[in-house]
């Protein structure tokens, strides 16, 4: 069963030093097989290991690894309690919570998102062979290379083979005007060309998300909460469990109605919908009925942005806005051009506020956007477009 495998990310990070990665698990089991993932995986390295977060903290300061895979329920000191431990003894390093599939485990896990950590990844019972734990040695390293690349990258450390692209910031615009380069921030790269937006009031908004998306979700929801007169449907890259405690807290901190999305729904105003885990969410027309599929995956996912994207297109032309945050890959680039040629609008995060600009940097240069923006913005950006419904 596919839960939300991450897109795979198997390109060189570069020539210079290898991601240097620090496991963090009370189980000797686990802990052996997941060093000996990282031992044969590309441009990796095992820093080292620890048992417990007290044996993490005490080790971390000398090891500064550029990841830190870190299970959640050990003896002694638990994930949650080390990780703003480990945050301040290795601030630039890049934290993933590793935990069972318990709804425990991933109340836990979205709370340690939001307290610093980068990432998480579901482990199965049983790491000896099996579907279950291939996905979770595929989705381990390719968290490990996405993560682990942009620390490079954000620090400047060897290893990475390219200099960041700086944020493109675009000047204001009304909704059905074409953003002009000129507006994009000096030095960013000539490829990045943006797209003529929609003339038509959106009638739905899109958002896909994968790695960083909880926290990145929860800005832009919040943002535009007060003022929201359309539906929106989310597809972030999370396993079952997962998925419905993404819902349960983006109502709470939105104060709008959020729920799991069911198959049969139809569209609301002013209602999130969530793609949950292992289903891609799609829509047969124009307010719904919502159709949830287990049609294979797509960049490696289901859900999968791609599909939403792709419905929606076909069933509100350019009444559309979609909006791509942070996340590793490229899911969410095809949906998007199906969108641009259906006449509707995107909108990518930029690069410096991404935890990784796979999925909005993907969109952005295909020249699907037609705004790039960082993501205190993103809500800003919704509103002009919306702004004709919002009176």
């Amino acid at each position: 069963m596919i839960h939300s495998a991450a897109s795979r990310e198997t390109s060189s990070i570069g020539c210079g030093d290898p991601i240097r990665v620090l496991v963090v698990d009370d189980s000797s089991v686990i802990r052996g097989i997941v060093s000996r993932w990282i031992e044969a995986g590309q441009d990796m390295v095992l820093a080292g290991v620890a048992v417990n977060g007290s044996d993490a903290v005490r080790r971390a300061g000398s090891l500064q690894p550029d990841i830190i895979i870190l299970d959640i329920e050990m003896p002694e000191m638990d994930g949650i309690t080390a990780l703003p431990l480990l945050l301040k003894a290795c601030p630039h390093s890049k934290i993933i919570m590793a935990s069972t599939l318990t709804r425990r485990n991933a109340e836990v896990s979205l709370r340690a998102l939001s307290l610093g950590a980068s990432d998480y990844v579901p482990k199965p019972t049983a790491l000896r062979g099996g579907e279950a734990a291939e996905e979770f040695r595929r989705d381990l390293l390719a968290r490990i290379a996405g993560l682990g690349r942009r620390r490079k990258l954000a620090s400047g450390l060897p290893g990475s083979d390219r200099s960041p692209v700086p944020a493109a910031r675009v000047e204001p615009h009304r909704p059905g005007m074409a953003s002009r380069d000129g507006g994009a921030a000096a030095g960013l790269k000539a490829s990045l060309h943006l797209c003529k937006a929609s003339s038509v009031p959106p009638q739905l908004l899109a958002i896909g998300s994968s790695t960083g998306g909880p926290q990145a979700l929860a800005c832009v929801v919040s943002a535009v909460a007060a003022d929201l007169n359309v539906p929106v449907l989310i597809t972030q890259h999370m396993p079952p469990t997962f998925t419905a405690i993404l819902a349960e807290s983006l109502g709470r901190t939105s104060g709008l109605k959020c729920v799991e999305a069911e198959t049969g729904m139809m569209l609301e105003r002013r209602c999130v919908y969530v793609a949950p885990g292992n289903y891609h969410l799609l829509l047969k027309a124009r307010g719904g009925p919502i159709e949830l599929s287990q049609s294979p995956a797509e960049n490696f996912c289901r859900p999968a942005v791609d599909p939403m994207f792709r419905s929606v297109a076909a069933a509100y032309g350019p009444a559309v806005l979609a909006v791509v945050l942070t996340g590793m890959g490229s899911d969410g680039r095809e949906g998007a051009r199906a969108i641009v040629g259906a006449g509707g609008t995107v909108i990518a995060q930029d690069e410096e506020s991404s935890v990784v600009w796979g999925m909005p940097g993907a969109v952005a240069h295909a020249g699907l956007a037609a705004a790039i923006v960082p993501l205190q913005a993103v809500g800003v950006e919704i509103k002009k477009f919306l702004g004709a419904r919002l009176r």
